[in-house]
């Protein structure tokens, strides 16, 4: 039984060894790309944590999910990329790989892919909070219960990817996968609808009032707390559409697979594509906290100038 559902995960993901020979050279060249792309994603989130820890301007509530998901994409550049390459270079080689390292090499990789993911979800309902409760953000967002959170996102992750270990429930196991992916994705939809309906209220308020009627509108005056809660929601928004332009391939694809809509060959060929685009992410999430977050652009800024001085000295 144990070898039956091995020869199924390898069939479902890879295909025999006569589909592989099929598009042998797109697979070279992705094993070739993303094992270049694997020391993007650790050296840039590795940079990334250093400088979110130096960031004494981000609340800790975001600094904490942020430094979760960035340990997520570390775990991705470090070990799920690299075991992922590993499965198909052992597949292009013909060699076997025994059933249980097999199962546990797919279950690291789900775990951090998995816990990106909620991460993900979790930072777009912070900032969603942080912009429809404004005041009461800080009393009811505690660091405390931040971690608790995170804690959660990484035990769920693991149950999830233990699922790999469910034999006779493989095909469940899928369809529990594909909902807990569809239920994410909305939830980010939704979640980022509902800020920028918040912030458009806001600008219209701003812009069409002077700025006393708009400091009454706002208790205690604190116009320039909701502003920086408006430019982290912003900063954040990018992480997940980004997130969301680089995973959609991969849902789909999933979802095609599971409905019988696309044929198996061309499945194996898409799955190339669309696995590049979702590691990727994990490369371009640092890109997007310098790019969009100030506070972490001025620390890695002021890092990379003290380096520099101290090469001169």
């Amino acid at each position: 039984m144990a070898d039956n559902v091995c020869d199924l995960l390898n069939k479902s993901s890879f295909g025999t060894s006569t589909d592989v020979e099929d598009f042998r050279s797109a697979l070279v060249a992705y094993c070739v790309f993303n094992s270049c792309l694997c020391y993007t994603t650790f050296i840039l989130n590795i940079v990334t944590i250093h400088a979110i820890r130096k960031t004494a301007l981000l609340p800790k509530p975001l600094r904490t999910l942020l430094l979760s998901l960035a340990a997520s994409d570390v775990g991705v550049g470090l070990l799920a990329q690299p075991l992922h390459i590993f499965i198909l270079v052992s597949w292009l080689n013909r060699k076997r790989i025994d059933c249980i390292s097999y199962k546990r090499l797919m279950a690291i990789m789900k775990f951090f892919c998995v816990s990106s993911l909620f991460n993900v979800v979790t930072i777009s309902v912070d900032r969603f909070l942080a912009v429809h409760l404004h005041l009461r953000y800080q009393e009811l967002v505690t660091h405390k219960r931040v971690i608790a959170a995170v804690i959660s996102i990484w035990l769920l992750s693991a149950i999830i990817s233990s699922s790999v270990f469910w034999g006779p429930l493989l095909f469940s196991s899928q369809v529990i996968g594909l909902v807990i992916q569809t239920v994410c994705l909305f939830v980010v939809v939704i979640v980022y609808w509902r800020i920028y309906i918040v912030l458009k209220r806001h600008i219209i308020q701003i812009e069409g009032l002077q700025i006393q009627e708009v400091q009454q509108g706002v208790q205690n005056g604190d116009l320039s707390n909701f502003l920086k809660l408006r430019k982290s929601a912003l900063g954040t928004f990018h992480v997940c559409i980004v997130f969301l332009i680089c995973y959609l391939p991969c849902y789909v694809l999933s979802f095609l697979l599971l409905t019988h809509l696309l044929s198996l060959i061309s499945f194996y060929e898409a799955r190339l594509y669309v696995m590049t685009m979702f590691f990727l992410n994990s490369s371009l999430d640092p890109v997007i906290y310098c790019w969009k977050m100030r506070p972490i652009r001025r620390t890695l800024v002021d890092i990379m100038r003290g380096i520099i001085n101290r090469f001169r000295e």
